[in-house]
């Protein structure tokens, strides 16, 4: 990596921070008000606050970063020519737990990720009610409000906490019922509480040891997946394969647990006869 790429990663990292931390009072002053809400599936949903939490960090992105690539959860997208010719492009989550929001359950949070050619390099994720900033800038470290964090130690899974999600299409959730039934009969537990990005920051700050989803988008997990990995965690596909930030799934944890959970995943899929297919969604380059 040359001088200048590490000082653009530097630049990044301030603007995408004072950008989540604006967007986060947004939301924080908009929970538990009337909201207006529209359906994109049959339990996916947003709201308006999605949607003005956007617009607020693509206007500051676009302003400091003019030529970066952007795609955020509610449509925002630069055109096929733009993304072609940049190398750097932002992954934006406005409101990651839209579903938590939208119920005045306070647990969810702004993630603002930078990619480079697919690799995430810088990464925020603000909780806007506790206010908890995470960050990492790749090669760096990451910290929570400024502050070192690092994975935990668990080597067992008996001994760890994990946490997933299910997919918004209710046909779908065959593989992720069978491996939570999975995990739940080999740990100490397994949380489900509608946040991809603060669950992976959780992990990253040895709250949680692993966690594990999919189908996600780019915008969930971008800024985690680079915050776990630069806490010293491992970041993989579920079949321990490389991450693919475009992938739609991911498997992040404490290094100590990482095999048990391949094996777990493993054995599981060849039980149930389930393996889902991974897809790009449209619009992403």
């Amino acid at each position: 990596m040359t001088d200048a790429e590490q000082e653009l990663r530097a630049a990044a990292l301030p603007v995408a921070t004072s950008l989540a931390r604006e967007a986060g009072a947004l939301l924080r002053q908009r929970i538990g008000t009337r909201r207006q809400v529209a359906h994109k599936g049959t339990i996916d949903i947003v709201t308006d606050a999605d949607v003005a939490a956007e617009a607020l960090i693509v206007a500051g992105l676009r302003e400091a970063f003019p030529n970066f690539r952007l795609i955020g959860e509610e449509g925002s997208r630069t055109t096929a020519a733009e993304a072609a010719s940049a190398a750097y492009g932002w992954v934006i989550d406005p409101l990651d737990g839209t579903t938590n929001f939208a119920h005045g359950y306070p647990h969810f949070a702004v993630s603002i990720a930078l990619e480079h050619r697919g690799d995430p390099v810088v990464g925020v994720v603000y909780d806007p009610m506790r206010d908890e900033l995470f960050a990492a800038v790749a090669g760096g470290g990451a910290t929570l409000n400024g502050e070192p964090i690092a994975v935990s130690s668990a080597t067992s899974l008996i001994a760890s906490l994990l946490a997933t999600g299910f997919p918004y299409d209710l046909t779908q959730r065959e593989e992720s019922t069978a491996l939570r039934i999975a995990f739940n009969n080999q740990t100490q537990g397994v949380r489900r509480d509608g946040s991809a990005a603060l669950n992976l920051c959780y992990v990253a700050a040895g709250r949680l040891d692993g966690f594990y989803e999919r189908p996600l988008n780019a915008w969930d997990i971008g800024a985690g997946a680079l915050i776990v990995r630069e806490a010293g965690g491992v970041v993989t596909a579920y079949d321990g394969g490389p991450f693919d930030l475009y992938g739609r799934e991911i498997l992040a944890c404490a290094p100590g647990v990482h095999g048990a959970m391949v094996a777990v995943i493993a054995e599981t899929r060849r039980a149930s006869g389930v393996v889902a297919e991974s897809t790009v969604p449209p619009g992403i380059v």
